[in-house]
């Protein structure tokens, strides 16, 4: 039998068994009830908290919008590059060792990396859309260190595959893909990328886990814009420009080339020049697009408006005879030829031709200060053209109510006017254009992601500041001046081009005088003379030793557009000329041009050997490659060579000898 003290001690076993559950459920009860609590009552805010600390948001910066020339040719395009930013309180590094690590990669300089480490952040840029080379180096050291609180993001960087080539015209674009000069900060609404939040999973130290960057969505396109720039020409005038840089050592000079019948601008260039893929390195003087910005004044350039003007208004007739004996009073003023000499009994034909000052003077006077500041305006002077630039200066004319006889005389031979070169080209493009005046532009549409058209420029008339007929008679004196006057260095062999030479002081940067010893030499021209397709100035911004216009801008025009025209495919004019190139494709007429052979490794290339320019650039038309041409005559050498295969849309060198 059980004892009382068995009993006891049983009892006791179960009271204390008792508790343990009583203890146990009362444990269970309040875990179950605290669950409750955080999942059902607390549930939302809990929730919100988790996500607070294991997920990060963070921007994705879509790619701005493609730019092309009129062909399609890749000006401006934007790629992924890696960012790399910092959380120092994440490091485990001093700033001062951190900052000796990472300056062999980045563009900021190791005191610079150090300070910015120092600050009191969790987040801090140390170096933005980063060099490829530079982001993989960087990767592998962060590897090696073992170095805590970096981390790189993905952002949108621009790239500018024609590196110089039209840097003042496309401009550039900073951080936060803002565009800063040029077409980039024009179409800055139009084709800037849009932002993207984009989610990320982390870990306790903020890094991404398992990429889950995987779940991004793709940026949407972005709107994209043809310019009416033609990459051949603009790499003709490109390379006129810098032969004027490295012969003449000019200050600064500018090349427009403009279609007259549309008013499309084919070339735009400046010098000073930049690498917008490097825009940090460039200064005030490079970014400037002198071609829209800078006032000159026009000297003998400007004489044909003036005496457009002359004849258009009646005021002068063709056929007057002017006795020119080398100088003219005016007032209290006498005005010179340049050489001082006179030529005699001369029409207006030979006061252009040969640029006679004192024949222009008397023109001038006899039309009228009011008449040539009317036409001078209907010409499009005094006043920005409108084109899609940005800086545009007006110019500035007389005040035909106060203008004096000497301003007057001033006026007729290119002075005491102050003009920008693209007015110059408009007001050119329509003496070439029998009368009719075409406002410049340089947009020629903007293209949504689908490949429709968002918006489209249409070539718009400025004004007929003059008469057909006028226009006509103008423009055979400016052809004569090539063939037999004071502008031969510019003729070109079996074309019939329109030109005039122009010598001008220069203006003080403060604009209230003339600067000792500098000046601008000038050249404009047109043609072919029965059918203008171009219209070229060449502004060379006082140039070393030699300054006149006929020494420094005229022989590049020649230079130019016997490359152009010869690429264009244009067919000379001069009888003998056209003979010539006759017999010699008569010579080559067997020659067989090859097919265009597409393949998955690109588009195979023939040897483009004894071919001229022309054929060389309607094959690669037809293939969709661009064309660098180098020199004249026949092809010599090209890269990629023959047998080999080019990327579709890349550009092909070809070397020319004669």
């Amino acid at each position: 039998m059980i004892d009382d003290r068995d009993k006891r001690q049983y009892r006791k076993i179960r009271r204390r068994i008792s508790v343990c559950i009583t203890l146990l459920f009362a444990f269970c009860l309040l875990i179950s009830m605290r669950l409750f609590w955080l999942q059902i009552v607390q549930g939302s805010t809990m929730a919100q908290r988790a996500d607070a600390q294991t997920e990060e948001d963070r921007k994705l910066q879509s790619p701005r919008g493609t730019i092309l020339d009129r062909d399609g040719r890749v000006l401006a395009i934007s790629e992924m590059a890696k960012s790399l930013y910092a959380d120092p309180t994440m490091m485990d590094r001093s700033p001062e060792e951190m900052a000796k690590l990472l300056a062999p990669y980045l563009r900021i300089k190791e005191p610079e990396i150090q300070e910015r480490l120092e600050r009191d952040t969790a987040f801090v840029w140390l170096d933005r859309t980063m060099d490829h080379e530079n982001y993989e180096g960087l990767q592998e050291l962060i590897k090696q260190e073992k170095l805590k609180g970096l981390r790189f993001v993905d952002e949108s960087r621009r790239f500018y595959p024609n590196g110089k080539m039209a840097a003042q015209l496309i401009g550039f674009v900073g951080e936060n893909d803002k565009g800063l000069d040029g077409i980039e900060m024009v179409l800055d609404d139009e084709i800037r990328g849009s932002i993207q939040k984009l989610r990320l999973t982390t870990d306790k130290n903020n890094i991404p886990i398992f990429d889950s960057a995987l779940q991004r969505v793709l940026p949407d396109k972005e709107r994209s814009a043809r310019l009416t720039i033609d990459s051949t020409i603009q790499y003709v005038a490109e390379k006129g420009l810098d032969g004027i840089m490295s012969r003449n050592h000019p200050t600064g000079a500018a090349i427009i080339i403009m279609n007259p019948k549309t008013g499309e601008i084919l070339a735009m260039a400046s010098r000073p020049n930049f690498d917008p893929n490097e825009y940090g390195k460039g200064n005030a003087e490079q970014y400037k697009n002198r071609a829209v910005v800078n006032l000159y004044e026009p000297g003998s350039t400007f004489k044909p408006i003036m005496a457009s003007a002359a004849v258009d208004s009646g005021k002068w007739s063709v056929d007057r005879v002017y006795h020119d004996v080398g100088s003219i009073d005016v007032d209290d003023r006498t005005i010179h030829n340049w050489d001082d000499s006179g030529l005699g009994s001369v029409t207006l034909k030979q006061i252009i031709m040969y640029s006679i000052n004192t024949g222009m003077a008397k023109v001038g006077l006899t039309t009228g200060g009011p008449t040539l500041v009317e036409y001078a305006k209907k010409f499009g002077f005094g006043q920005p053209t409108g084109i899609e630039l940005p800086g545009e200066g007006a110019g500035i004319l007389f005040n035909p109510d106060t203008m004096s006889r000497v301003d007057t005389a001033v006026m007729a031979i290119g002075q005491g006017t102050a003009v920008t070169p693209l007015q110059m080209v408009q007001a050119f493009g329509g003496l070439a254009n029998g009368g009719h005046m075409m406002k410049p532009f340089i947009i020629k549409e903007i293209d949504n992601p689908d490949g429709s058209i968002y918006k489209k420029t249409e070539p718009q008339e400025a004004g007929q500041p003059i008469s057909t007929e006028t226009s006509r008679t103008i423009s055979k004196y400016m052809a004569e001046e090539i063939s037999s006057g004071g502008g031969q260095n510019a003729k070109i062999e079996g074309y019939e081009f329109c030109g005039k030479t122009g010598t001008a002081q220069r203006l003080n940067k403060e604009g209230t005088g003339y600067a000792e010893g500098q000046y601008i030499g000038s050249f404009v021209g047109f043609g072919p003379l029965e059918d203008p397709q171009f219209v070229v100035l060449i502004v060379v911004d006082n140039p070393s030793g030699v300054y006149y216009g006929a020494q420094v801008a005229a022989p590049v025009f020649k230079e130019m557009m016997t490359d152009i025209v010869r690429f264009k495919g244009l067919r000379p004019t001069n009888e003998a000329h056209t003979n010539q190139i006759a017999k010699k494709n008569e010579s080559t007429k067997e020659r067989k041009i090859p097919d265009i052979h597409r393949t998955d490794e690109g588009i195979l290339m023939p040897s483009f050997m004894g071919w001229d320019s022309r054929e060389v650039n309607d094959w690669l038309n037809q293939a969709g490659l661009g064309f660098v041409p180098l020199g004249m005559g026949q092809a010599v050498h090209q890269n990629p060579p023959a047998g080999t295969y080019a990327e579709p849309g890349s550009d092909v060198d070809v070397t020319f000898a004669r």
